[in-house]
């Protein structure tokens, strides 16, 4: 059995691409000259090293990300070969939280896409340092000139060129020009120093850029030479103690749960107990295949078996697990799952909730108003995937209906939303400021209210109640996003209030609050980079302009022209074909996520949902009182005139004049 440790440095490295850029080409062309495979093998003709999935050799694209090991003068590097189509974009980003380095594949021939910009952007949320790989120049017919320009325009004015080799690099004065250290040093030495070159590249302060052919392996000994140089080894913090980062969870042709992991201080050794389970192997794979290892030091990536509670996106240590990853990719299509007649709905949803372990960016949900499986995907590639796997795994048949858009809500304004539960023997109540978020950042909490009215302990478990549960907004039902959740004011009482009390009193504050705000709602958008010939120039800007979108801006490149922009999906579904079919195929439509922003028809879109939100029992806005030893209801609009604390926002004066109490409501209404 072997073992982790050896001298070299362990690193790794994360290698991404728009789709057909050749990465995966790249991949087994960096396998191949380091020794690993003795051919190099082709994603076209269905026998690479990495791409071992079934439809994956059938569609020639990667759908899961996969890893292999190869050495370098100085490095152990761990390559994980990631998803490049739009569809898989979370299964990329989810990779992102163990890489040390990225490798940021475009191609020659088309230059910077929409997804190439949306993955530099993921780059630079999880701050990874990036070395870009210009590929297919032995068949592109741009300049150098012109991709460095594209690079520029599209990514960063720190993506350089680095065709003179290191020297070349070290003595560049436009590199030395970058940051305020390097231009001192340079001034004074006529040279940067290789130490500060690659904290720099480290900092992402700069971005080398290399030009090839991955196919003619073109380009590709400077470009080894260069990573091997210019990188830093991991470091892990000082801590002894094991932690580790959770990247994804699949299972072998045994049926095996395997947790993919990487440490990040510490070790992991066989036997070892994580929250009370014992590690029963540790595998260093490579491909398809791999080996055992008695111990994994920080630095690795390993995967365990005899795991059954880890999660994709969970940092762990040897008693807790905390969820660390806040993806920035979601689903923006619903679609209903259409099983065969006499399956057992709720059955089965137990058994597909063990593939949702493995495609997290798959949610698959029972829906509260119909009591149909919905999945929630990113693209319509996805389906057939989730289908072969249904199929492989459950040996059911299934189809799916019309997809449809999934909308979210938001706030305009602020406001002070009340939660007040108080059954007999039971006293809770919450007092919440719910604003508007910054676009993308989700769900925020935070607390400002002295521990001498609120014991902190009190206040942590408000905000837990707020994380947990997926709000429904007020127009729509949709989930509730972009929301910065404030904890303003709360009591307990001494003997009577339980966790429960908290829990119920935090979701109908943040309905409450709901209620008295101005929601917007908000649908997914694309990224899209569009081209056509030039002289269909005007037409596309008509096109786009029709469509809801809004174009950023535009290149003539020799006969072609290339327009940048962000469209709504609901609009811009299906426009590729028109694309093909006026520019008779030389016209070309790539997209990626572009999150979420204000709908284009937001007004169709709520009549034809008539969602009634006072008639949504599981998400009541209304508040629970005590009066002669039993409890009764208080509608929402007159919560602020039977509540025991005063508002913390606005005036105090009431808002409604006080009616008698109404029936308490059924049950469903404190689920």
């Amino acid at each position: 059995m072997a073992a982790a440790s050896n001298s070299k440095n362990r690193i790794t490295i994360g290698i991404l691409a728009h789709v057909d850029a050749g990465k995966t080409t790249l991949a087994e062309a960096l396998l191949y000259s380091c020794g690993i495979l003795k051919t190099q093998g082709r994603v076209d003709k269905g026998n690479s090293y990495l791409d071992n999935f079934e439809l994956e050799r059938k569609r020639g694209i990667t759908i899961f990300s996969k890893q292999a090991r190869f050495p370098l003068p100085d490095f152990d590097v761990t390559l994980i070969d990631t998803p490049g189509h739009v569809d898989f974009a979370s299964e990329a980003e989810r990779t992102l939280s163990v890489l040390d380095y990225a490798i940021l594949v475009i191609s020659g021939v088309d230059g910077v896409q929409s997804h190439t910009a949306t993955l530099f952007e993921l780059l630079k949320h999880y701050k990874i340092p990036t070395f870009i790989f210009i590929n297919k120049m032995d068949i592109s017919l741009r300049t150098h000139e012109e991709l460095n320009e594209m690079l520029s325009k599209n990514l960063s004015d720190n993506c350089v060129e680095c065709s003179e080799g290191i020297d070349g690099l070290l003595k560049s004065e436009s590199i030395a020009g970058l940051t305020e250290n390097m231009l001192e040093e340079y001034l004074e030495n006529g040279a940067i120093p290789l130490p500060m070159l690659q904290q720099e590249i480290k900092a992402r302060h700069v971005f080398p850029c290399f030009y090839g052919s991955a196919l003619k392996n073109t380009g590709l000994p400077e470009f080894i030479e260069a990573l091997d140089t210019l990188m830093l080894p991991f470091i892990s913090d000082s801590s002894d103690a094991f932690r580790a980062q959770v990247f994804k969870i699949t299972r072998d042709t045994m049926n095996n749960r395997l947790t993919w992991l990487k440490i990040l201080s510490g070790s992991l050794k066989v036997k070892d107990d994580i929250f009370g389970e014992k590690v029963n192997q540790l595998r260093l794979y490579s491909g398809e295949k791999f080996e055992p290892c008695e111990e994994a030091l920080a630095g690795d990536i390993v995967a365990v078996t005899g795991l059954t509670t880890t999660s994709a996106g969970t940092e762990i240590s040897s008693d807790r697990e905390e969820a660390v990853l806040v993806p920035i990719l979601s689903p923006v299509m619903s679609y209903k799952l259409l099983l065969p007649i006499g399956t057992d709905i709720h059955h089965t949803f137990k058994q597909l909730q063990e593939l949702s372990e493995e495609l997290p960016e798959i949610s698959l949900i029972i829906s509260e108003d119909t009591g149909e499986i919905q999945a929630q995907i990113m693209g319509e590639i996805q389906i057939e995937i989730l289908k072969s796997l249904i199929k492989t795994r459950l040996n059911l048949d299934v189809e799916f209906g019309v997809g449809t858009i999934i909308y979210k809500e938001t706030v305009e304004d602020i406001s002070e939303g009340v939660g007040h539960f108080e059954p007999l023997r039971h006293y809770a109540e919450a007092h919440l400021k719910i604003e508007p978020n910054e676009r993308g950042r989700g769900i925020e909490v935070f607390s400002d209210v002295s521990t001498d009215e609120l014991e902190l302990n009190w206040q942590r478990l408000i905000m837990t109640h707020v994380y947990e549960r997926r709000h429904r907004g007020v127009l729509t039902g949709s989930l509730l996003t972009d929301v910065k959740i404030t904890v303003v004011g709360g009591r307990a009482h001494p003997k009577h209030t339980e966790g429960g009390d908290f829990r119920q009193a935090t979701y109908r504050a943040v309905r409450h609050g709901l209620m008295y705000n101005k929601s917007v709602l908000l649908e997914p958008y694309y990224d899209f980079c569009l081209e056509v010939p030039a002289t269909q120039l005007g037409k596309a800007m008509n096109d786009i302009s029709r469509l809801y979108g809004n174009l950023k801006t535009h290149n003539i490149i020799g006969d072609k022209a290339v327009l940048y922009g962000r469209c709504p999906v609901s609009t811009m579904h299906g426009y590729a074909i028109e694309v093909s079919a006026y520019t008779k195929g030389e016209g070309k439509l790539s997209v990626s996520s572009g999150g979420y922003d204000l709908c284009h028809n937001a007004d169709e879109v709520i009549e034809a949902k008539c969602y009634n939100p006072e008639s949504d029992l599981r998400n009541t806005p209304d508040s629970v009182f005590c009066a002669h030893g039993s409890g009764f209801v208080v509608p929402w609009n007159q919560v602020y005139d039977y509540m025991h604390m005063e508002r913390r926002l606005l005036p105090k004066k009431s808002v409604s004049t006080p009616t008698a109490p109404v029936a308490a409501p059924q049950t469903a209404a404190y689920d």
